[in-house]
């Protein structure tokens, strides 16, 4: 049941950006106090965007969003950006990811909104590689959550899918799931399903399990994807067979306290898909600088 395409979210991404701007600009007329006082406002200047660790990178196209945005707020001529990496590339630690050449001051403000998208959005898919590469050679693929930075959500979802993992559900819209909450508040897994059929029938409905018999409650009560939340592996295998042997179309994912070391073993089970929150609110940042090469 995963989502939503490749493409990288453009207006979400300007939206964040101009937000980023705002903290580091201060209110009304743009103030970098710094850069204004010790560079002339006609230099110009290369510089390069490079790795400074191994990983994946994503979310190149922020630093051309990046400067755009910078232009149109200082004035001036544009920065004209070269991306020598595609997004889901690996890169080692010295290699370029983007050259640029423009008005030195407008590279400047922009350099710490362009590192820490890019960083950050290189760390998701970094972490996420890790977990694709540890499930090689099983059926099973690694999907996020819900689990992301407010207001970063389509981007962080979009670096897993550059890491060569999927998306679930974007928010509360557009995918039901129902969890242990809901399962008490309306008395049982049936009356909740059903309840959420009928008020919206053509939504998918994911229902989170924690027992083999919950799972095939589920599964009796229309169910075709579930979610089967902190089993050990032992009683994972033992519940994708039950579950199979009463509907083959059934989708199931693992999720609670999966490790990397034990990814492996968990898709070994039969299971479609594991969910992992840490794949967004976990990632280290990919390290990655700006340094100037002529002025």
């Amino acid at each position: 049941m995963t989502t939503h395409d490749a493409g990288f979210p453009v207006e979400r991404a300007q939206v964040v950006i101009e937000s980023a701007l705002d903290e580091d600009l201060g209110a009304g007329e743009p103030r970098d106090v710094t850069t204004f006082a010790t560079i002339p406002a006609d230099q110009v200047t290369s510089a390069q965007v490079v790795a400074r660790a191994p990983g994946v990178v994503a979310g190149g196209h922020v630093i051309d969003l990046v400067l755009a945005a910078v232009t149109d707020r200082l004035g001036g001529e544009p920065v004209a950006v070269d991306l020598c990496v595609d997004d889901g590339a690996g890169v080692g630690r010295g290699d370029v990811i983007a050259t640029l050449s423009g008005p030195t001051r407008t590279i400047l403000v922009a350099e710490r909104t362009i590192l820490n998208l890019l960083s950050r959005l290189s760390g998701v898919a970094t972490h996420t590689r890790r977990w694709a590469d540890a499930l090689a050679g099983t059926s099973a693929r690694v999907l996020d959550t819900r689990k992301t930075t407010p207001g970063l959500r389509a981007l962080e979802k979009y670096a897993v899918r550059a890491g060569g993992g999927g998306n679930k559900r974007m928010g509360l819209f557009d995918v039901a799931m129902i969890k242990d909450n809901h399962t008490l508040a309306a008395g049982s897994i049936s009356a909740a399903f059903e309840a959420v059929r009928r008020r919206h029938p053509d939504i998918a409905i994911e229902v989170e399990a924690a027992t083999t018999e919950e799972a095939l409650e589920a599964v009796r009560a229309g169910a075709r994807f579930l979610l089967l939340d902190n089993m050990s592996t032992d009683e994972l295998a033992a519940t994708v067979l039950a579950v199979r042997r009463t509907n083959e179309a059934v989708e199931l994912e693992a999720t609670g306290g999966l490790t990397l070391e034990a990814a492996h073993d968990y898709a070994m089970t039969g299971v479609d898909f594991l969910s992992v929150g840490g794949l967004t609110h976990s990632a280290p940042i990919l390290d990655i600088a700006l340094d100037i090469v002529t002025g």
